[in-house]
């Protein structure tokens, strides 16, 4: 991959969306660190990504040069469970909205932040970015999952018949500075610290889990995505000769980000515990669901043009927990 010229500029103006979630923060923390000053955001109460005609006026007053799609509604099992209606409507309303309104407003690059829930309940591990679309999908957040491909396929198919040059990411499951510790509407790494730092706190004599702990899952680091997420914004052409393609030949237009490595909830749960100094048992709760049973992405591709994480599970994990009491505060 040819490093020496980046396909962004530092004078480019650059809008992500969904700056003050987990994702787009952490982006825009990594583009500014990257030397990238001309940030452009705007809170939710200023620009309802929901309204079509609002996005419309928000690009044609700024005129960003680069986007980053990292706005979307998220949540836990038990909210994609509850809310399947909002979680399928509002993030493919949030998406195209900006994906063609990008498009049709001139825009240079854009990223979209899809997530490895797009890929099928029983992929073959780990999953290659070619697993799309061969299989069902997990029925606990298919409604999020279809929203997501529509929007990979939006990308690609505006390259195919337009050359807008939009690329995708899809990150593994994610945590740090900034996630949703909500009782009920969380992920599970951000369930589990808000479960034991509690039971700590109150001398709790055990904490139940749900499901078997069987399940295998992988993380990231929020702040590893933010520098892959810059890394191909500067580095990733897919229409390059060098660029990663799929196993027929033809090239990528979304690649997997992740760390490689995967463990089961129940060594999550230990680790958490340990970290955090919670001594009680842990008793696992069978009657809920477990989700799919694996989910291990192939990075190979991505890792073939130079990058890989950088920050461990165990280190990771360390540097959330220092600032977990302010992160759980009334206020936040």
């Amino acid at each position: 991959m040819n490093l020496t010229q980046t396909l962004i500029k530092p004078s480019n103006k650059i809008y992500v969306a969904g700056h003050r979630g987990m994702a787009g923060s952490a982006i825009c923390r990594a583009l500014s660190k990257a030397g990238y000053s001309n940030l452009l955001t705007t809170p939710r109460a200023a620009l309802n990504l929901l309204d079509e005609a609002a996005v419309k006026n928000w690009f044609e007053i700024n005129k960003p040069d680069v986007v980053v799609v990292a706005a979307a509604k998220v949540g836990g099992i038990l909210a994609n469970n509850n809310y399947p209606a909002d979680f399928l409507l509002e993030n493919l309303k949030i998406q195209t909205n900006i994906i063609e309104t990008a498009w049709r407003s001139g825009v240079q690059r854009l990223l979209f932040l899809g997530s490895s829930c797009i890929y099928p309940k029983f992929a073959i591990q780990p999953i290659k970015e070619e697993s799309l679309l061969t299989g069902a999908l997990e029925t606990t957040n298919e409604w999020y999952a279809i929203a997501k491909i529509a929007g990979i396929k939006l990308c690609q198919a505006l390259r195919k018949q337009h050359g807008f040059d939009a690329i995708s990411l899809m990150p593994t499951n994610l945590y740090g500075p900034g996630d949703n510790y909500h009782p009920s509407n969380s992920h599970v790494i951000a369930a589990l610290l808000r479960r034991f730092y509690e039971a700590h706190q109150n001398n709790a004599p055990s904490v139940t889990c749900w499901g078997s702990g069987t399940p295998r899952r992988e993380f990231l680091h929020v702040d590893d995505l933010a520098a892959a997420a810059v890394f191909c914004l500067e580095n990733w052409d897919p229409s390059r000769i060098e660029a990663p393609k799929d196993q027929s030949g033809e090239p990528l237009h979304y690649l997997n980000v992740g760390s490689g490595s995967d463990v089961t909830i129940k060594e999550l749960a230990e680790l958490i515990a340990e970290k955090i100094g919670f001594k009680g048992l842990i008793n696992w709760d069978s009657s809920k669901p477990d989700g799919t049973p694996q989910k291990l992405l192939d990075v190979d591709q991505l890792q073939s043009m130079g990058w890989s994480a950088s920050i461990s599970l165990a280190e990771g994990l360390q540097q959330v927990i220092i600032n977990l009491p302010s992160a759980l505060a009334p206020s936040n």
